[in-house]
């Protein structure tokens, strides 16, 4: 399968299950929604009932207050009551969603009609009874009959008690209703909970397993191109077959291709190397048949030799002696890739001393720095330097001349630097005095092969690291190059 694939459908299910997550918070916020709502609308309904109650007794106050003392003034609330009664019932019965309840308000609505009728019929018959004294016997006989009898008072208690009851009613379903909210608020907070933590997981697993199933698989290609980069030609196992398998193919195929090739570049090196050494030895065969040839002809027709003869003659020596410096050299340059020379503690200090001793005039300025101790092939280092301080003595004239070494670390290297105050080089022969038989001096001169600098680069070109010039015409040179610390 596709990584491609692989972590769509990883998305696909953390996006899934999110909009499960989604949907479920949305079912329960509308539960909740709908019970917040209930429970908001029942506390209008308590009021209105409680309005419809606090009305009520104030009609029936209003109603003994002015049976006592026929003031009409008692009955203000009275008649208020009568207009403000029938719009809380009809509030009500909208607020309400019960048959139940509904059916109380009609209940309590007709007891009160009942009740308004009874005391319409006392009032009316008191008001008689104030204005006329006549009237007094029918108002003292309603009252008899009707107030004392307690007529009012059934019905006030009927009323009452549904009253009561329709409270009653609405604090249960209210109760009910609050307990079913208290626990749609906590399933919504357990679900989100739990899907939080649940998509949570399913992202870290996702990651995690793309990042094993990705990392693990880089992790052995990088190791791989670590190997081809230090000449380990090996292969990298991978059966998937995905984007990363089409990487793994190619890196295989290159190092193999690599593995071929780098065989086929040491072969034909080995054979190169072997050539220059064979080729250079035999040659110095012809070169000594030479130059005792000269001396025979030398010795047999010493007294026949003409003065330009003898000029010619003595040149002759002088040209073999550069041969066998270049077939030297030769040797050398080859000898570099044949010979690996052991590591040895060595201190830079005590070798490049040595080596002035031994090359630099006694007329020249020799100084140097602080110079570090190594873990190093010193044969290998001690020629550069040799190379290096030979080189500076050459193109430095010996009066006044100077020549100094320092060194400075560089990360896991050491940068060291020979300058000298000679002739100095051109810019553009910085880079062709590395390349072999380049060199600033005239061909006949004997001292100069041009192979000293080519050997030297090739040693720190084999180590990794780096050599460069910094010099311009008439103002010195200074060497730089690089040296691994281990």
């Amino acid at each position: 399968m596709k990584l491609a694939t692989q972590i769509s459908i990883g998305f696909l299910i953390v996006i899934s299950i999110d909009l499960i997550d989604s949907y479920t918070n949305y079912t329960l916020t509308k539960e909740v929604n709908t019970n917040t709502a209930f429970l908001t609308n029942s506390e209008a309904i308590i009021r209105n009932s409680g309005s419809l109650s606090r009305t009520i007794a104030d009609i029936h106050n209003a109603f003994r207050g002015f049976l006592l003392t026929g003031d009409e003034a008692f009955l203000e609330p009275y008649n208020t009551g009568l207009n403000t009664i029938p719009a809380l019932i009809n509030h009500g019965h909208i607020l309400t969603a019960s048959p139940d309840q509904d059916r109380r308000l009609d209940s309590i609505l007709a007891f009160h009609k009942l009740w308004i009728n009874y005391g319409n019929l006392l009032i009316k018959a008191k008001r008689k009874a104030i204005r006329d004294p006549h009237f007094l016997p029918e108002y003292q006989r309603l009252f008899e009959t009707q107030f004392k009898k307690r007529v009012a008072k059934s019905y006030s208690d009927e009323i009452a008690s549904l009253l009561r009851t329709f409270d009653i009613s609405e604090y249960k379903t209210r109760e009910g209703r609050r307990k079913a909210l208290e626990a749609s608020i906590r399933r919504t907070e357990t679900v989100s909970v739990f899907f939080s933590i649940f998509i949570i997981i399913m992202g870290i697993a996702s990651a995690i397993f793309i990042v094993l199933k990705i990392s693990g698989r880089i992790a052995s290609m990088v190791k791989l191109a670590e190997n081809i980069s230090r000449g380990d030609f090996t292969q990298v196992k991978d059966d998937k077959r995905d984007e990363l398998s089409s990487l793994s193919i190619s890196l295989n195929s290159m190092s193999e291709k690599l593995s071929r090739n780098i065989s086929e570049l040491e072969k034909r090196n080995a054979e190169l190397n072997q050539f220059a050494y064979v080729v250079s030895h035999d040659l110095k065969a012809p070169v000594r048949g030479i130059y005792n040839v000269i001396q025979w002809i030398e010795e047999d027709l010493n007294n026949e030799i003409s003065p330009d003869m003898r000029k010619y003659l003595d040149i002759i020596p002088q040209r073999i002696k550069r041969m066998e410096d270049l077939i030297d050299g030769l040797l050398d340059y080859a000898r570099i890739s044949r010979e690996k020379p052991v590591k040895e503690e060595t201190d830079v200090n005590v070798m490049v001393e040595e080596l002035a001793e031994m090359i630099v005039p006694k007329a020249f300025e020799f100084s140097h720095g602080e110079l570090p101790k190594l873990w190093t092939e010193k044969l290998l280092l001690q020629q550069v330097f040799s190379n290096l301080i030979s080189n500076a003595v050459k193109y430095t004239p010996p009066e006044n001349g100077r020549i100094e070494i320092s060194c400075a670390e560089k990360g896991d290297q050491y940068e060291f630097s020979v300058s000298d105050n000679g002739q100095g080089i051109d810019q553009e022969y910085h880079e062709k005095i590395f390349v072999i038989f380049q060199t600033l001096r005239e061909k006949h001169d004997k001292e100069s092969t041009g192979i000293g600098l080519a050997i030297v680069k090739k040693i720190i070109e084999e180590r990794h690291c780096t050599i460069s010039v910094v010099s311009s015409a008439g103002k010195g040179a200074k060497f730089i190059f690089t040296w691994p610390k281990n």
